[in-house]
């Protein structure tokens, strides 16, 4: 993202929310989710000192409803036990800006292949930690993924963040998330479309006193911004900025920007349509045709046709086509909320009743992509093919079976058997391993041939000798700190030639296909892994 772009969002965010002016000043973009932005800030406090602060800007589409559950999350369970608090928020109509504590973080896929097997072993500790505290509240978290996770590796701190797809239990203690339970049954009953209001949201908290900004820096900060019109073409691509349009996003907490999506122009074109001439004396003659009257019976037709169709079995295995058995049965909604790649079978399968064994599987994901030092490693187009893949790891009689524990019935046109998690992740781990030798025996090359050109630049008197003490690019000063932090990164890799049983027995609990058998937050937490010496 350029910076000029990043300036234009930031001036059209102080013009949304003004107030934000008076205290913070944004500094940059740090990421983006599907239903957010993501800033980083700073104030002054009180005391003179300024801190970091992290400034979640809603979609102004979001309802209400959603945008006050993700508010009383982060409430009631944020601020304890690596889970995401938040210190003030601020609305002006219908722009929300949530301010969290800024935790600077390391990208997921850039440490994956440094981490020792006790940083990962401590990873996924401080995971279950998060998992266990939501669910003891009674929050699903549904979005449990690496960068949902932040983890500072140097100074051992983590935090669970995004709630903005949470969902609660049926004993939740979080008032909102039954609201929302109330009124996903009701749409499933009416079948209608919510009605927005925007009047559910306090308008904006006082001020915090803590917080004072100098004259200098509101006068920086404050800019004007004129509205200008948004002209949108079919086909052709924008970026999302604050009035809502949709694009593709990346995830939240990830530093990329190069996804956007592409806005149509959704008006229908007006199209005339040429009648032929008909004979108006064949029209008046013409009998008129009679609607026929509903009854009473359709109904009870209609039901028996589908308790019929439900115990019929299906024709279309094996097929290029879909038979009329399933064509005529109902479709069944069921959430399917989360990042494709960490959605348990449940949610691919449309299990109406999943818990809070949801994020557990997400959180087995994980761990298996650390385990194999792969990352992603499920990746499907769709939900069929993600469980295919699934198949293939966990196996396909194990996964049929575990189906019907849920009222699914699913087929496989071969027997797959269910892979050695340890055969499968040592053998992945050392190809990733190989390929990153190769990687550093390629940097090393690289540096010695540097190094040597650096050595016949001096001999030729290319600069002064009398500042041959300078930390010059390229100098050996450099090489010689570069040489020694490639030393501390391969130390850490000490660890993963003995891993326990006990952590593939640990991913085996994670990646159990029954949710009702799947291991929880508390007895992960237990496990003999976190307790050896």
């Amino acid at each position: 993202m350029s910076s000029g772009d990043n300036a234009e969002e930031i001036e059209k965010l102080y013009a949304a929310v003004p107030r934000l002016c008076d205290i913070f000043c944004i500094m940059q973009k740090i990421g983006e989710g599907t239903f957010s932005s993501v800033y980083l800030a700073t104030a002054r406090l009180k005391s003179g000192e300024d801190m970091k602060f992290a400034l979640k800007h809603l979609i102004p589409t979001s309802h209400p409803t959603r945008i006050a559950a993700e508010l009383e999350c982060l409430t009631v369970a944020g601020g304890e036990d690596n889970v995401m608090g938040v210190k003030y928020c601020f609305r002006n109509n219908d722009h929300v800006v949530i301010v969290m504590p800024y935790l600077e973080h390391e990208c997921f896929v850039d440490i994956l292949h440094y981490l020792s097997f006790e940083e990962a072993k401590e990873y996924m500790f401080n995971l279950f930690k998060a998992l266990r505290r939501i669910h003891e509240f009674g929050i699903v978290h549904r979005d449990v993924k690496p960068s949902n996770f932040l983890y500072n590796r140097h100074q051992k701190q983590f935090a669970l963040v995004d709630f903005g797809l949470a969902q609660g239990t049926p004993d939740t203690k979080i008032e909102q998330l039954k609201v929302l339970q109330i009124k996903k049954q009701e749409s499933c009953s009416q079948n209608k479309p919510h009605t927005i209001s925007g009047n559910r949201l306090p308008q904006n908290i006082p001020v915090p006193r803590d917080l004072v900004l100098p004259p200098s820096t509101k006068q920086s900060v404050k800019r004007l911004w004129s509205h200008s019109e948004i002209q949108i073409n079919q086909g052709v691509k924008v970026k999302e900025g604050l009035l809502g349009y949709p694009s593709q996003r990346s995830v939240f907490g990830e530093r990329n920007f190069n996804v956007h999506g592409t806005v149509t122009n959704k008006n229908p074109t007006v199209k005339a349509i040429k009648q032929s001439k008909i004979d108006v004396e064949s029209t008046k003659l013409a009998p008129k045709k009679t609607i026929p009257t509903k009854t009473p019976s359709d109904g009870v037709a209609k039901k028996s046709v589908r308790s019929i169709l439900a115990s019929t079995p299906c024709e279309c295995f094996a097929r290029n086509q879909v038979c009329f058995v399933c064509l005529g049965r109902s479709r069944q909604v069921a959430p399917r909320a989360g990042t494709p790649g960490f959605r348990a079978p449940e949610v691919l399968t449309k299990c109406p009743n999943q818990t809070t064994a949801i994020d557990m599987w997400s959180a087995g994901v994980i761990f298996l992509s650390l385990l194999s030092g792969r990352y992603h490693f499920f990746n499907a187009p769709d939900d069929m093919n993600a469980l295919a893949q699934i198949m293939t790891i966990r196996g396909s009689k194990e996964t049929i079976q575990a189906a019907k524990t849920f009222g699914k019935t699913i087929t496989c046109s071969k027997e797959l058997p269910a892979k050695n998690l340890r055969t499968l992740c040592e053998s992945l781990r050392n190809v990733c391993s190989a390929s990153m030798q190769f990687a550093e025996q390629d940097e090393l090359q690289r540096m010695r041939a540097e190094l040597q050109i650096q050595i016949l630049e001096k001999e030729d008197g290319w600069f002064d000798h009398d500042t041959h003490t300078a930390s010059l690019p390229g100098s050996t000063h450099k090489h010689e700190s570069q040489a020694e932090s490639m030393d501390i990164e391969q130390s850490n890799m000490n660890g993963w030639d003995r891993v326990p049983d006990e952590a593939y027995h640990l991913l085996d609990r994670l990646l159990d296909m029954n949710p009702a058998t799947r291991i929880t937050a508390e007895e992960a937490l237990n496990h003999p892994l976190f307790h050896i010496v």
